[in-house]
């Protein structure tokens, strides 16, 4: 980029409001070089003649890992997983390749942020040391991965992670916007090319997004998240963009001392330490993605004589909780404000269901009066009772409830 004085023809590298040369005070007019180079018209293919469902597809292995990307991994197709530190991100990926390797296929994984050790101890623990069509490079330069990556041909190429590798032609340290966003085209253009399914490992911010730069979710063609509590084994496998299938579909997965070990009826799970007769709990269907499962919701309140009281949810939107509390104590008739409200979701489930966290604060029994709920008769609304004697609330002020949305 050059700058140069309309008058005398003197240039600069920056610009100047005058010209130092002439001494006009006309200011330097930026000179814009056109680079114009020759290509050859592409062959463009007919719509109708592109097949639909050719896409060739490989089965890993793992019920539900299938399931999530809708019949397996499709060959070119470039997957972002992301998820907390310490969920499981790179065991998955790892089981994933063995599977892909016991299936007759060849993985190629590549670590930037572990050694080989580490990674070795990792196989060692999940049994799949052993499996020699699995082959790891413990490497953070973007080029190198590229070269063995074309010199091996894999079926799975995985990549730990996206923030950690760089590319030496683009300025900048690693986990840069500028950096992410030319590994990630780089490795996608590879993947289209050799038509090669390339598996990234993504950071998430403190805020649970995806780090980086948001292009990077509309570069690729499948993006997981993989959530789940870490003082509890179940984890959530959710796909929120399926370029081949459909999205919104949650697997479920335990972390056991072998491994991910994938969960058939997460119900059972969710369900495992649940006793109806105790105040302060629920059983309600949520739905996660297009899957209903059973879990357990607690809610514990109590008063308190602070000015403030404390407000506590864990796996619930807590924006939802304050609002049912608003409308309890104004339409309900149970004092909130001066009373301290605990909810949780037992087993580290995440309900955003609106009936669940609507049903969550009349449990059976009832967390604020522990009145007991009555089973609903034939044909009947609900299983309120008609009158309470403890909370002195009656069949009317539910029925209010009702007409204002409350879904109890």
């Amino acid at each position: 980029m050059s700058f140069r004085c309309s008058d005398c023809g003197y240039s600069a590298g920056k610009w100047m409001g005058f010209c130092p040369s002439c001494h006009l005070e006309n200011p330097l007019v930026e000179e814009v070089e056109h680079r114009y180079r020759r290509v050859v018209a592409p062959e463009a293919v007919p719509l109708a003649k592109v097949r639909a469902g050719s896409e060739i597809r490989r089965l890993i292995g793992m019920a539900e890992l299938d399931r999530v990307l809708g019949g397996g991994l499709v060959s070119g197709s470039v997957i972002l997983v992301g998820g907390e530190p310490g969920v499981g991100k790179s065991t998955l990926l790892l089981q994933a390749a063995a599977s892909v390797a016991e299936g007759g296929g060849r993985a190629l994984v590549c670590t930037a942020e572990e050694s080989a050790q580490q990674v070795g101890m990792r196989a060692h623990r999940l049994g799949i040391a052993d499996d020699r069509e699995i082959l790891l490079l413990p490497d953070d330069d973007l080029d190198r991965i590229l070269a063995a990556a074309d010199e091996n041909r894999p079926d799975l190429l995985v990549v730990d992670s996206i923030q950690s590798v760089s590319s030496r032609q683009i300025e900048g340290a690693a986990g840069g916007p500028s950096q992410v966003r030319e590994s990630a085209a780089r490795l996608i253009r590879f993947a289209k090319e050799r038509h090669v399914t390339v598996a990234l490992v993504g950071h998430v911010t403190k805020d649970g997004n995806l780090a980086g730069p948001k292009l990077l979710e509309h570069m690729v063609d499948i993006v997981l998240s993989f959530e789940g509590d870490i003082d509890h084994g179940l984890r959530a496998l959710r796909s929120l963009k399926n370029r081949f299938g459909p999205t919104h579909i949650v697997g479920m997965f335990e972390m056991q001392g072998e491994g991910l070990v994938e969960v058939a009826d997460p119900s059972r799970s969710f369900l495992a330490e649940w006793r109806g007769d105790v105040s302060g709990t629920v059983v309600f269907p949520a739905v996660e993605g297009r899957r209903s499962i059973l879990v357990e919701v607690q809610a514990l309140a109590d008063t308190t004589k602070q000015a403030q009281p404390r407000r506590s949810f864990r796996g619930v939107d807590q924006n939802r909780v304050h609002q049912i509390l608003a409308v309890l104590n104004r339409h309900g008739r149970v004092r909130v404000h001066d009373t301290e409200v605990y909810v949780n979701v037992v087993g580290g489930g995440t309900s955003m269901n609106p009936p669940a966290i609507s049903r969550l604060l009349w449990p059976s029994p009832h967390p604020f009066t522990r009145c007991p709920w009555v089973p609903p008769l034939h044909g009947a609304r609900s299983g309120w009772p008609a009158r309470c004697d403890r909370c002195l609330t009656t069949f009317a002020d539910k029925r209010k409830l009702c007409a204002w949305g409350w879904s109890g």
